[in-house]
């Protein structure tokens, strides 16, 4: 449908795409009840909330009445001049705001004298981010306040302790993001006669009265010598199926809006068809030639709805699938108030961060420590293609906030219903962000046994449970899953999975015309008509802070060499093989060994098990698609330079120290030159022998999207994790005391008998439909397993969009 003369702001910021700092958020927070079986009524949820964690969780995010005093305390504080903070309703671009409170990570070294005298309980302090636009050059500043509560004590310091650069701060070079937002309206006045001319066709497919029909598109901004330019891409919406990274039009445009002056904003090129335009009026000249070659317009339609089809195969439609139900209750033990759980062995504590999103602390099996801390640090997205957006397309996607884009899980099909669920909160500003039932933890049954042997006269099997804590966090395009999984003989796996809609590249070639393919197959496939995949690297840094049996350990790399030897009972030389074992002696980034040729185990050289060798856990790659990769620029990035160095080998083993909290900023890419933390600091050559060892290690995938990921890309072809599996560290394999098996024996005369280990089902039992396919429909309308408003995409009536996470 053609559009009827100019249409203001027809082109639109999103959330994930404008650039890297903007994010879109509403305030407005919904308290939901999934369904009524999720309440107290439920078996495990009674024993929950009888159940207590052995102590208070340090590491949890700051309580309601905290919060309330530290605002009270950071709007009135007249110390050192004060920080003439504006409340947040009342704030504009040019006054100083709060964007966040969250608690700032104790210690280590003081969690360990609590955890061993709980009489020293580490203190507590917040960390607050502060948007300063009083001044003409904008900053973001990262404080520490406390020790709270508040009292005489409490004071404001700069957080630099924890940021290797020794700044607080970096340059917010574009705090005016409503003037952006109306410059970008001005703009589609400005060019509308050349979008009518070009995109009419795609012009607000649907009619929608409440959505712009275009959407503009950018990388992230590229800052040099004080300026701030980029390339944007002019994209259809995809308002039905939220598909707007499947329709790029094939326009390009290069804006610059250095400074805080709108009326200097300008658009400098664009591109269209394999042409280079040096200006709006020569772009317009071209457009209105007659021998002008117009593109064909990527229109949306049913190929970008990835919903099931209403009719399906008859196997799908006349029977339901196979569920996992416990009608005996659960074996989870959870204090949800703490966030603690005890599971089979394992003991951990849980906590949420807004960029980070979950991470698990002081995790024990059968009362002896294994991992301080596990969590994700970062997750990149790093493109690559042959047009103006996907040559330099790169996100860093903690700004965003992988904690608060975590969204309601659905029950029955994110996690069984019977999973505990737990709610996460935030503070943005003055306002509480409230997700509920955003963390699910169960314990699964897998299809394969975890033991399994058949001899002549009798046969021995054993289940295989495992405990799941996952989350789901939605930035933009991707849906990406979380799993801590929990084995029965001590090992801990770290995977994600990825779904979603791809990037798509605008491409008017398809593979048969002309005898050719497109310039842009060497980065991607043809996956529609007009659409080409773009191939991008998945590379999401995760810390493991390891004390296996205490805090000094030491990595050893276990080599399987090729050996030749004589041995006394051959008369000839035999091709073999051994191992060769070799410390690893200073910090230091190391890659998944060629052909599986090498092992890397931390050991514990103090603690040996009853066969007198070491103990220790394995860091294997996991189950998935395979080795997880690191970035494939191995030398650096272009666009990231010194921001994400991490992402340069698939794992890192350092020395813990205190100030050394995480491996990279939110903040990085604002100053990638000089970021607030330059992970390649923190590889100084150290001795690693005998230290406290903290893994830094890489998930993902090298992405190379293909037609199978249209609509929406599988989760288990996009999966890839890590394993943490014991090494000599019990005197035999734990899992007999925990597992349920079976055996099955014959004597001599052929009569078998059976004999059950670990408590079975006696009787039959009746499960409530609603345990196993819950009613859905029985929800509030604005529950919170949508994004609407709440910090995805920009299209939903009255979203409110804030930098910096404000």
């Amino acid at each position: 449908m053609a559009s009827k003369g100019p249409q203001r702001s027809w082109i639109v910021l999103s959330s994930i795409v404008v650039f890297f700092f903007i994010i879109v958020v509403s305030l407005n927070s919904h308290s939901l009840k999934l369904f009524s079986r999720l309440g107290s009524d439920r078996p495990q949820a009674q024993r929950n909330n009888e159940y207590r964690a052995p102590r208070s969780n340090v590491w949890a995010d700051l309580n309601p009445e905290e919060v309330t005093d530290l605002l009270d305390y950071l709007y009135t504080y007249e110390g050192d001049g004060g920080l003439n903070l504006t409340r947040n309703e009342k704030a504009t671009a040019w006054d100083n705001s709060i964007a966040s409170l969250e608690v700032l990570t104790p210690n280590k070294t003081d969690v360990l004298k609590w955890l061993h005298n709980p009489s020293t309980t580490p203190q507590r302090w917040a960390r607050v981010i502060v948007n300063k636009g009083a001044a003409e050059k904008a900053t973001i500043h990262e404080y520490m306040v406390g020790p709270i509560p508040i009292g005489s004590e409490t004071q404001i310091l700069p957080l630099s302790y924890c940021h290797n650069s020794g700044r607080h701060y970096v340059k917010n070079p574009l705090p005016n993001y409503l003037d952006i937002i109306n410059w970008f309206s001005d703009l589609g006045d400005e060019v509308s006669d050349i979008v009518e001319h070009l995109l009419a066709e795609v012009a607000n497919p649907g009619n929608l009265s409440y959505s712009p029909p275009f959407f503009a598109l950018s990388r992230t901004a590229q800052f040099n010598n004080g300026s701030v330019s980029n390339w944007a891409t002019i994209n259809s919406p995809g308002l039905a199926f939220d598909a707007f990274a499947l329709l790029p039009q094939g326009v390009f445009c290069r804006f610059d809006i250095t400074g805080r002056e709108s009326k200097e904003w300008k658009i400098v090129e664009w591109y269209y068809n394999g042409k280079l335009y040096n200006s709006t009026d020569a772009f317009r000249q071209a457009v209105k030639n007659p021998k002008f070659e117009r593109l064909p317009p990527n229109i949306d339609g049913s190929w970008t709805n990835p919903e099931p089809l209403e009719r399906g195969l008859p196997a799908r439609d006349i029977l339901p699938p196979p569920v996992v139900v416990q009608p005996a209750g659960s074996r989870v033990q959870v204090d949800e108030k703490e966030k603690f759980v005890s599971w089979m062995g394992f003991d951990f504590y849980l906590s949420t961060s807004q960029a980070t999103g979950v991470s698990l602390w002081d995790i024990k099996f059968r009362g002896e420590a294994i991992i301080y801390e596990l969590g994700m640090q970062e997750a990149m997205a790093h493109y690559a293609g042959n047009d103006p957006m996907s040559s330099g397309q790169v996100w860093l996607d903690s700004l965003f906030g992988m904690g608060l884009n975590l969204y309601e899980l659905v029950p029955g099909y994110d996690c069984p219903t019977y999973a505990t669920y737990l709610s996460t909160s935030f503070q943005m500003g003055d306002k509480a962000v409230q997700r509920n039932n955003s963390i699910c933890v169960f314990e699964y049954v897998a299809d394969y046994p975890i033991q399994r042997h058949t001899a002549t006269m009798h046969l021995s099997i054993s289940k295989s449970t495992y405990l799941v804590v996952r989350s789901v966090s939605t930035v933009g395009n991707y849906d990406y899953t979380f799993d801590y999984i929990f084995y029965l003989d001590g090992t801990v796996e770290v995977k994600v999975r990825a779904s979603g809609y791809i990037f798509g590249s605008y491409n008017s070639i398809s593979p048969d015309e002309l005898g050719k393919r497109s310039p842009g197959y060497e980065y991607g496939y043809q996956v529609h008509e007009l659409v080409t995949s773009v191939m991008h690297d998945h590379v999401i840094n995760f810390k493991a802070d390891l004390d296996i049996a205490g805090t000094a350990n030491t990595l050893v790399k276990v080599n399987v060499v090729r050996h030749d030897s004589e041995y006394p009972w051959d008369g000839y030389p035999r091709k073999t093989m051994k191992l060769n074992r070799e410390a690893v002696e200073t910090e230091t980034g190391l890659n998944w060994p060629r052909n599986a040729g090498s092992m890397y185990v931390v050991l514990n050289n103090d603690s040996r098990n009853i066969w007198g060798e070491k103990r220790g856990y394995r860091i294997a790659p996991g189950t998935g698609m395979g080795n997880p990769p690191h970035l494939t620029m191995e030398d650096g990035s272009t666009a990231l330079k010194k921001a994400a160095t991490w992402s340069m080998k698939d794992l890192w083993i350092l020395k813990h120290h205190d100030d050394e909290l995480k491996s990279t900023s939110e903040y990085n890419n604002m100053e990638p030159e000089d970021p607030l933390i330059d992970f390649e600091k923190m590889v100084d050559g150290e001795s690693i022998q005998q230290e406290d060892l903290v893994v830094y290690f890489n998930l993902g995938t090298h992405h190379i999207p293909h037609s199978g990921d249209i609509p929406n890309t599988l989760e288990h072809t996009s999966s890839s994790s890590v394993m943490f599996i014991p090494h000599n560290f019990h005197d035999r394999d734990p899992s007999r005391e925990s597992s349920h098996g079976v055996k099955l024996e014959k004597d001599e005369s052929g009569r078998s008998t059976v004999k059950y280990f670990g408590a079975k089902y006696e009787d039959g039992f009746t499960v409530d439909v609603r345990d196993i396919e819950p009613d859905l429909r029985n929800r509030s309308k604005n529950q919170g397993f949508f994004a609407n408003g709440e910090g995805r995409v920009g299209l939903e009536p009255g979203a409110a969009i804030l930098p910096f996470g404000a």
